[in-house]
């Protein structure tokens, strides 16, 4: 049983990548360290358990990223899937900073594969985890456990006193227990709300049922609200969301990467109604993958489909679901439920748009669309070769923008503007300082990696102090 009447230096709620950032690092600094897990052990690593790389600046290759990846692109990239909703000096904070991430991470027992190349185009930017998400989460663990780290299981963080800016404690329920945990430091790395769906129909009405959560269904929100109830000054926009576009056969929740559909570019997109609404070639896809949750929640029943032909099957990966096959347009319309035709008018008005051009599915290309609303800018091919195939698509869930505002030492700032005096924040919990809208590939790591370091390190600091 975990000595609750013990004064720890940090307590560390979460147990994701951010948590165990923080937590090795304080550690490691000399600190006491409590990390509390909402989860039971074989569920841990909160949606870190199904992510699978970083994004990192770097001047010149490395053992795993090839080329170089400055922090003007990088900021560039940023602004251009935030669309200038983002704090620059916390951002470029961050992108500084990525360039020591893989590093540590490697020294906690993570171990990079060689850069990739393939459909995503992420060898130059995105370091990649060997064995994925659960096995850099298992590293970290024991990382941390090797260092003397406490970690509990089990353990809902329900209640953190706050008192003028200042933590008291923190009131847990473990294994269905009570219990208080005291604590000279503590850093919130609990996450997003995504999975509390009551909490998500506040600003989505019944459309958040039919939302897929990727990761882990412990991110309620908990600790979130409970803060920001206390005058914890809040950032990001609560309707905000990393979403992208998931198998509709997915599970509802933790269904993971996997469950991600990377066709959208080589296909056609069309809702319900059998209508475009998108840009399908608007970008090349690790920049704009995650705007189709968004805009797939958007559509009635929060249902889509994307639309192709025998030409595309081996552009994008594998699907865990196969894609829904016809000979003919009209049939496929047919086993989607769809007006039959009404799709077949819709592309053969889009096979009519495509111009001449020399397809590349590894970078923008000029096969585009004239004439079309809304056009397809890359990617363009005739949809004439059957059989056609459709993959049936719902929005996918990562993690809510929605957080506690903090500054560069990952202090959590109080209504009036000041630093609490022993309260950091690291990880999805306070991302929407960063990300207003919108994600780039990898960042969300990235994010964690950077400020459960800076956490760790400031509460260890002001612990001893």
């Amino acid at each position: 049983m975990p000595d609750f009447e013990r004064l720890w230096d940090v307590l560390v709620v979460g147990g994701g990548n951010a948590a165990l950032c923080a937590a090795i690092t304080a550690r490691r600094a000399g600190a006491s360290v409590i990390l509390a897990e909402h989860a039971p052990k074989w569920l841990r690593g909160g949606n870190s358990r199904h992510t699978r790389n970083l994004r990192a600046l770097h001047p010149q290759p490395t053992g795993v990223l090839t080329d170089s990846y400055l922090e003007e692109e990088y900021w560039d990239d940023l602004l251009k899937v935030t669309g200038g909703r983002t704090d620059e000096f916390l951002a470029r904070h961050t992108i500084r900073a990525s360039q020591h991430a893989p590093g540590f991470l490697a020294e906690c027992g993570v171990v990079f594969q060689p850069s990739l190349s393939g459909t995503l185009s992420l060898s130059r930017t995105n370091a990649f985890f060997l064995g994925g998400g659960k096995a850099l989460v298992n590293a970290m663990y024991r990382t941390a456990e090797a260092l003397g780290v406490e970690v509990i299981y089990d353990t809902e963080v329900q209640h953190i006193e706050m008192e003028d800016g200042f933590a008291r404690e923190a009131i847990v329920s473990w294994r269905g227990f009570p219990h208080r945990i005291r604590a000279k430091c503590v850093i919130a790395s609990s996450g997003g709300f995504q999975a509390n769906r009551q909490w998500m129909r506040q600003y989505w009405g019944d459309a958040a049922d039919n939302f897929q959560i990727r990761g882990t269904p412990y991110a309620q929100g908990t600790v979130l609200k409970n803060l920001l109830a206390q005058g914890v000054q809040e950032v990001g926009d609560a309707t905000q969301f990393h979403a992208v576009a998931n198998d509709a056969r997915a599970p509802m929740e933790d269904g993971g990467l996997a469950m991600r559909l990377d066709c959208v570019p080589f296909s056609i997109v069309v809702n319900e109604n059998v209508e475009r609404f998108y840009d399908e070639g608007e970008d090349v896809w690790p920049k704009r993958y995650a705007i189709w949750g968004r805009l797939i929640a958007q559509q009635p029943n929060q249902r889509a489909f994307a639309i192709a032909d025998s030409q595309a099957l081996h552009d994008y990966l594998p699907s865990v679901f196969p894609p829904i096959k016809a000979d003919t347009i009209e049939e496929l319309a047919g086993k989607l439920g769809l007006d039959a035709a009404k799709l077949a008018r819709v592309v053969a008005d889009y096979n009519a748009a495509v111009q001449p051009g020399t397809f590349n599915g590894q970078k923008l290309d000029d096969c585009g669309t004239a004439g079309l609303l809304p056009p397809k800018s890359h990617w363009a091919r005739r949809i004439d070769q059957p059989p056609y195939h459709a993959h049936p698509l719902r929005p996918g869930i990562t993690f809510t923008f929605l957080g506690v505002k903090v500054n560069e030492r990952a202090r959590v700032l109080m209504a009036d503007g000041k630093p609490s005096a022993n309260l950091f924040a690291s990880g999805e919990i306070m991302a929407g300082n960063i990300l207003g809208q919108g994600y780039l590939a990898g960042f969300g790591m990235t994010i964690g990696t950077v400020f459960g370091r800076i956490a760790g390190e400031e509460a260890a600091r002001a612990a001893r102090n």
